[in-house]
């Protein structure tokens, strides 16, 4: 197939490219860099049935460069992670939502199929057990940039639905709950890449709050083939997907165990999220994910565990460290969701 993906040099977005290339589809990325990188690329730049376009999902021809012609769209490009939306929320609302309505246009008149990727972020503070997709969204104020992103993101995915019902665009909706693995940074507030590169460095370990905050992840090789299925499956269309890992942790308990399987000297310092952020700053207790609608379309069953997760990014963050000052390049936070 023809696929196009947007926020391809990301770090989702890169795992996606080298998954659909590795099965046979020609894959065009759009990417503008300013989170993702090439670098995360280089092992498929020179693939012959890969081509990179640079540019912004807000530019039109840009976004029709790549979808014109394809057969399936990955939307994954967006403005992501806390201290971005909370450092620029103007530049992310019009990320997140014009461009997102941009990919939409462009998508339809292509004819193609579009997997639009959300995030977990929509249920806001909502602390229930187990949150499956028809739950309530419980949001702070608009006037606080903390919720601007899940705002944003909940417009789009309304948008989407809207497009499915009124056009019959082909689009189905993921919601991406902490995906993590190699190639994610902690430059833009990740939490595992942070901790993970903090122990390896021996320096403290930042837990914002009290640390009792809890979140399950999830592995890129675990999500990845559950987009292209979700993609591939006529009954997703106009519906919505969680896609999360299945262990929950606290964020300290989380610190606790990176420095006791990476055998780190380290310790463990609490910050308060006026000092990591900006005061009033919230933020949500516990998310956990229901899974069984995606499971019981696509199997969706996640198996690598928060050890082999741990293990995993700390081999990635020691290939990044030895490799020459001039060869590194941030990798991108796509996935912060």
């Amino acid at each position: 197939m023809k696929t196009a993906i947007t926020g391809g040099a990301g770090f989702i977005g890169s795992h996606l490219t080298e998954y659909l290339l590795a099965s046979g589809d020609e894959v065009a990325v759009l990417d503008d860099l300013s989170t993702g990188s090439l670098e995360n690329l280089a092992d498929v730049r020179r693939h012959p049935r890969f081509r990179f376009v640079e540019g912004s999902i807000l530019d039109r021809a840009a976004v029709d460069r790549v979808v014109a012609g394809a057969d399936r769209v990955f939307h994954l490009a967006a403005a992501v992670g806390v201290k971005l939306i909370v450092e620029e929320p103007l530049r992310s609302l019009r990320t997140n939502i014009h461009g997102t309505e941009t990919v939409l246009d462009a998508t339809l008149d292509a004819g193609a199929i579009l997997l639009l990727a959300s995030t977990s972020e929509v249920y806001g503070k909502n602390a229930s057990d187990s949150l499956p997709e028809d739950s309530d969204r419980i949001l702070g104020s608009p006037l606080k940039s903390r919720w601007t992103y899940a705002a944003a993101k909940g417009i789009d995915e309304a948008f989407a639905h809207a497009y499915w019902k009124e056009f019959g665009l082909r689009v189905a909706i993921v919601r991406l709950f902490n995906t993590v693995g190699p190639r994610q940074t902690g430059r833009y507030g990740m939490v595992v890449p942070n901790l993970v590169g903090q122990a390896q460095r021996g320096e403290p370990l930042t837990v914002f709050g009290d640390g009792t905050q809890s979140r399950c992840f999830s592995y890129v090789a675990d999500v990845v083939p559950a987009l292209v299925r979700i993609a591939e499956h006529p009954a997703a269309y106009g519906q919505a997907f969680n896609l999360g890992g299945t262990y929950e942790v606290s964020i300290l308990a989380l610190a606790e165990r990176i420095i006791d399987q990476l055998e780190s000297g380290s310790d463990i310092r609490l910050v308060p999220y006026d000092k990591a952020y900006a005061p009033g700053y919230e933020d949500m207790r516990r998310r956990v994910p229901d899974n069984s609608k995606a499971r019981e379309l696509v199997g969706f069953n996640p198996k690598t565990t928060i050890a082999e997760i741990i293990s995993n990014v700390a081999m990635s963050w020691q290939t990044v460290m030895r490799a020459p000052t001039a060869a590194v390049t941030e990798p991108a936070a796509l996935a912060a969701r």
